[in-house]
């Protein structure tokens, strides 16, 4: 076990206030704020610090635009530290912070860190569900929930040219899994001391998509709360506050069986609410599947271009998807 999760995520954006007040609203817990940045602490442990844009803390990279400038990896041993950093420094220029952090560019261009972690446990209470003939709930209310508080950072996503490259990195230099692969779309990994489905997902940025234009931009990241009276509690607050809506609403994933609803962020990218994930381990066998069947379950608002196939239409392809060989093929996913 090495690397069991994200430490921090670094935000790079316009405006320090304005993406700090949504923050509040969207329930990080704020540990402390200035007019140059703020400072969130989730419970597990897990940072998520807010700069300017041309700060000297961002650092230099192929990210273009706005959003999560960084990912700092959390390990869980001092001695898996500095073996990953020695690995990295065979090829690479590695910058060491006085506690021991490293900061890294990976085979993308992107920006990333590896920081001791000691990750908090997180506890929750879910309501026990009824259902016809099953009663697991007598006499007894749901919780009556007035606004969202996420407890982790359940993954990050990224737009990039080349997924395949980003990911032979992660899998050959961070020991992380591949998970499953959407085909044409991207593809998912999870670090090695973790059991979240994903920590990382790579997405192709040249699918015919309004911003995607074949570049390296930040997605999104997820923010994992407790189950889907959550999300949607949070998402009432977030309107309510006078945040712009989600575009699709609530729905849930086939790959990874994940409730999600995504917020347009002022961070750029957007803000996701995550819950009741699958959870994996060295035993799954990752899959191949078809991008839209693989995409959603359901969903609340369906974008036109979803209306054009039934799901039951939708081929699935199950099977073991190899990882990439050492070095990774070349190569984007227009070839």
């Amino acid at each position: 076990m090495a690397i069991i999760g994200i430490e921090t995520v670094l935000y790079g954006v316009d405006d320090v206030a304005e993406c700090t007040r949504y923050f509040v609203d969207f329930g990080l817990p704020l540990l402390d704020s200035s007019d140059t940045h703020a400072h969130f602490r989730l419970d597990e442990g897990s940072n998520v610090l807010i700069r300017h844009i041309d700060d000297p803390a961002i650092p230099q990279s192929s990210l273009v635009g706005t959003g999560v400038q960084e990912t700092i990896w959390g390990v869980d041993r001092e001695e898996a530290l500095e073996k990953l950093v020695a690995g990295l420094e065979s090829d690479r220029e590695v910058r060491r912070d006085q506690d021991g952090s490293a900061h890294f560019l990976d085979d993308g261009g992107m920006a990333h860190g590896l920081r001791l972690y000691r990750k908090n446990p997180v506890y929750s209470a879910p309501d026990p569900v009824n259902s016809p003939g099953i009663i697991n709930r007598m006499n007894q209310n749901r919780k009556w929930k007035t606004k969202a508080r996420p407890k982790t950072i359940q993954h990050v996503v990224y737009q990039v040219p080349d997924t395949r490259k980003c990911l032979a990195f992660f899998l050959d230099r961070l020991n992380f899994r591949l998970s499953d692969d959407q085909r044409e779309f991207g593809v998912f990994a999870r670090a090695d001391g973790a059991n979240d489905h994903h920590n990382i997902y790579f997405l192709n940025s040249h699918l015919p998509f309004p911003g995607f234009d074949g570049q390296t931009h930040f997605d999104h990241v997820n923010y994992g709360v407790e189950d889907i009276d959550e999300i949607m509690v949070g998402a009432n607050y977030m309107e309510r506050q006078g945040w712009p809506k989600s575009v699709w609403g609530l729905g849930r994933h086939r790959i990874a069986s994940a409730l999600f609803l995504y917020l347009p962020c002022p961070t750029g990218g957007e803000a996701e609410y995550g819950a009741d994930s699958d959870f994996i381990d060295d035993s799954w066998v990752p899959r191949s599947w078809s991008p839209m069947f693989g995409f959603f379950s359901f969903m609340h608002n369906l974008a036109p271009f979803m209306m054009d196939a039934a799901p039951w239409e939708w081929e699935y392809m199950e099977g073991y998807t190899p990882p990439p060989k050492e070095g990774g093929p070349s190569g984007s996913d227009q070839d």
